[in-house]
């Protein structure tokens, strides 16, 4: 399988203070990010990609079309970049390969017969059961 790398520059960050753990840092630092990647003008991706990313992750694209991805789970603005980015990139490699065509078939007749062949025993066993009247 091959990964889709997405080139730095396709992306723009806005950072903004966060919630959670940081004690009264959380109130003097911009460490929650928001990365947006303009999905429709990159170069990066097929149509095919792009058509799987639009039907599976909808949700985080907006009007504009492009995505937009945030992330605040760590106290450090970096680590918080570096998660939004590896965010980006497992979405879009888990949309990177078609996926596999289901093709119809049908039960061997063997296995049909032998389904068939226990049902009949099971229905004897319990006519059996039943008292003559």
């Amino acid at each position: 399988m091959e990964r889709i790398k997405i080139p730095f520059s396709e992306f723009t960050f806005s950072f903004s203070r966060s919630g959670g753990s940081g004690g009264q840092n959380v109130n003097k630092v911009n460490t929650k990010v928001i990365l947006y990647w303009n999905f429709e003008q990159t170069t990066c991706c097929n149509s095919g990609v792009r058509e799987r990313f639009r039907d599976k992750y909808g949700q985080f694209i907006l009007e504009d079309g492009s995505v937009q991805v945030v992330s605040q789970k760590h106290r450090t603005q970096k680590a918080n970049l570096d998660d939004c980015i590896e965010k980006l990139h497992a979405m879009v490699n888990s949309v990177a390969v078609p996926p596999k065509i289901r093709r119809a078939t049908k039960p061997k007749r063997s296995a049909v017969l032998k389904r068939l062949d226990s049902k009949k025993k099971d229905s004897e066993k319990k006519r059996l059961r039943r008292p003559d009247y």
